[in-house]
């Protein structure tokens, strides 16, 4: 039978695995971008801005110590567990739309994790200086590997990007459970009523698929490594 990963060709033919999940990439990209900006113009029933929205979440979970700083960018929002601090982006610190406060809100999920030791999140912790370690090193030394003709290169550069594939992986549970926090404490907090739920959960499930997509470019990038060095034997 036929190996079309083999011979001069192989690399190339190889992309079209990869091709299906980086359109789905592209699509989560277009898709969280469209909706965040929908809802951007949506504005809360009762206004109030995402830094207070957060500061009002982060107060009834008892997290007065967690600070809320604006950073520069679009869509740069993320919670920092080495310094418990909620980073938001300008439209999202100052915002009082549906998009707004749900990013805000979803930052705060991940500072409940925190407190709570949320298991994925602590595991997703302990895997980041790995996973810069490995995923920087993983394709050259694979293409080193590839190339020279050295397999154990080849194996060591896959087993590298297979950290990078498990973090992603890990990843997933963390974002999903904090948009679900998320949506639980602004009802809880009355920062939105029943009318508002639905479009602040498509902001979250928009967001999501980023991560989603993500993951399944880099599962695919995986098995094309798996099936190049295969194709050598």
């Amino acid at each position: 039978m036929m190996n079309f990963f083999s011979g001069p060709m192989g690399w190339y033919t190889s992309i079209l695995l990869v091709i299906p999940a980086m359109l789905l990439a592209m699509y989560a990209q277009i898709k969280v971008s469209s909706t965040f900006n929908r809802y951007l113009q949506t504005p809360l029933r009762n206004p109030m801005t995402g830094e207070a929205a957060a500061r009002r979440i982060l107060d009834a979970n008892g997290l007065y110590h967690v600070k809320i700083r604006q950073v520069p960018g679009k869509l740069s929002d993320h919670y920092d567990p080495r310094n418990q601090t909620v980073n938001l982006s300008p439209e999202v610190f100052s915002g009082t739309s549906v998009s707004s406060v749900s990013v805000a809100c979803h930052e705060c999920g991940h500072a409940i994790q925190h407190k709570e030791a949320y298991g994925p999140l602590a595991l997703r912790s302990l895997l980041v200086p790995v996973t810069n370690f490995a995923s920087g090193l993983a394709i050259p030394l694979f293409l080193i590997g590839l190339f020279v003709g050295i397999q154990g290169l080849e194996i060591i550069g896959i087993l590298f990007f297979a950290c990078a594939v498990f973090f992603q992986c890990v990843t997933l549970p963390v974002e999903f459970n904090a948009s679900s926090r998320a949506i639980a404490q602004m009802e809880m907090t009355g920062i939105i009523g029943s009318e508002e739920k639905g479009a602040a959960q498509k902001v979250l499930s928009a967001a999501a698929l980023t991560y989603v997509a993500s993951m399944l470019v880099s599962l695919m990038e995986l098995l094309r490594l798996v099936m190049l060095a295969r194709s050598r034997e």
